[in-house]
């Protein structure tokens, strides 16, 4: 029986990466924590006092604004449908261009996988992209959000590598049978892909979702606009929207209001992100790892 020995190298490794570990959780719950119980507190005691557990200083005055608002509800529904519509695009377009380069046999796949790095790396500018979309009669639509994001070079690269993962011997097994590459590629590699495809979803999710400056730039129409926009003027410009203030008569309670209301609109964006991702993290580990350490 062998018995493996920790030296004291090893021990010291550990801890002190538990201990980092320990540091950025705490970096990350600690503003989290904040947000959170701001968003509930009585804005004169949080800007005079600051943070305050007593039940007394809360109020539901920041949320009551936000959702009584029209145009936030009307940001989400957007932010929504463009996360889902963006996702399915962008998770359907990177798998079939993952595919053909994961194959070895693919003539000039090496050409074809430099042209799609030099994409990560330099492109067309914000005025030829404009002018594409504006020329394309894309502004003020869906498309104009969801088709320049439909394609990730990096998410491609990981999707390869997980195809690549895969048992050669299942490809020439499906051909001993008759199977064609399409029949192979939907019958037998994307559920074998499934951790993969979840990480993709994930991430171009979040990033649609967290998305503002594509959405300004090609969207001029209020009711297209995404919550990130609407929450832009929140958080950045310091002005709620006209129907939060309608019943605050001096400017200083509309300041405070503003403050307040920075808060509670963080804790209402974040909340589709923070139910979503437990349902994909027993795929999230699996597919990054995978995806990134071969290839």
């Amino acid at each position: 029986m062998i018995v493996s020995k920790t030296t004291i190298g090893d021990y010291l490794f550990i801890k002190t990466g538990m201990l980092l570990l320990g540091i950025f959780t705490l970096l990350i719950v600690i503003p989290v924590c904040y947000v959170l119980i701001a968003s509930f507190m009585d804005p004169t005691v949080l800007q005079n006092q600051g943070i305050s557990m007593e039940i007394k200083n809360w109020t539901l005055l920041a949320y009551k604004k936000v959702f009584e608002n029209r145009m936030i509800w009307v940001g989400f529904r957007n932010s929504l449908v463009y996360s889902v519509a963006s996702t399915i695009v962008s998770v359907a377009v990177t798998m079939l261009a993952a595919y053909p380069m994961s194959r070895k046999k693919l003539v000039g796949r090496k050409i074809i996988n430099i042209f799609f790095v030099i994409t990560m790396f330099f492109g067309g500018g914000l005025i030829p992209t404009y002018l594409l979309i504006s020329n394309l009669n894309m502004l003020d639509t869906i498309w104009a959000v969801i088709i320049p994001n439909a394609f990730n070079v990096w998410n491609m690269i990981l999707a390869r590598t997980y195809y690549q993962s895969v048992p050669e011997e299942l490809h020439e097994a499906s051909q001993i049978d008759g199977a064609s590459e399409l029949l192979f590629f939907f019958k037998i590699m994307l559920p074998v892909c499934k951790p993969i495809i979840a990480v993709i979803a994930l991430y171009n999710f979040v990033g649609m979702w967290n998305s503002y400056f594509d959405p300004m730039v090609y969207l001029n129409n209020a009711e297209m606009q995404p919550l990130q926009l609407v929450l832009r003027s929140i958080l950045i410009q310091n002005t709620p929207e006209p129907g939060m203030i309608a019943d605050i008569a001096s400017l200083a309670e509309m300041s405070k209001l503003a403050e307040l209301l920075k808060y509670s609109t963080i804790v209402v964006a974040s909340l589709p992100l923070l139910i979503m991702y437990p349902f994909f993290n027993k795929y999230f580990e699996k597919g990054v790892l995978i995806g990134s350490v071969k290839g």
